[in-house]
C-alpha cells in the first residue's frame, strides 16, 4: 500500500509563486513516473507536468515556461514550482506516482497512487 501526502498550495495573487510537494511511503520498491494534475469543478483533470525515473519532463503547453518538476527518488517525492500564476489556474493539484509496490510475499505489483489534493487559489 502507498500513502500520499501533498503540500503548498494556498492562496496567491495572479503572477505569483508557490512550490507544491508530494511525498509517497509505504511498500515500494520503485517509482517509475511522478507527475502533477489540475481539476477545477466540473471538468476533467488535465496533466500539468510529469517526470521519469530517468528525469525525462513533459508539460502542457500552457504552463511550458513557467512550471518546474523536480523529483527525488530517495525520498520518493515530487515538486511543482509554479511561477507566474494566472486566475484561471485555480484548481485542486493532484500529484500522481506509478511504480512497483512489495507484496506480503516480497513480489513486486504495479501500483498508481494520487494525492488527496491540494487547493491553489489565484487571485486577480
Amino acid at each position: 500500500q502507498v500513502h500520499v501526502v501533498e503540500s503548498g498550495g494556498g492562496l496567491v495573487q495572479a503572477g505569483g509563486s508557490l512550490r507544491l510537494s508530494c511525498a509517497a511511503s509505504g511498500s515500494i520498491f520503485s517509482i517509475d513516473d511522478m507527475g502533477w494534475y489540475r481539476q477545477a469543478p466540473g471538468k476533467q483533470r488535465e496533466l500539468v507536468a510529469t517526470i521519469s525515473s530517468n528525469g525525462h519532463t513533459n508539460y502542457a503547453d500552457s504552463v511550458k515556461g513557467r512550471f518546474t518538476i523536480s523529483g527525488d527518488n530517495a525520498k520518493n517525492a515530487v515538486y511543482l514550482h509554479m511561477n507566474s500564476l494566472k486566475p484561471e489556474e485555480k484548481d485542486i493539484y493532484y500529484c500522481s506516482l506509478e511504480g512497483l509496490v512489495l507484496d506480503q510475499d516480497g513480489s513486486p505489483l504495479p501500483y498508481h497512487a494520487w494525492g488527496q489534493g491540494t487547493q491553489v487559489t489565484v487571485s486577480s
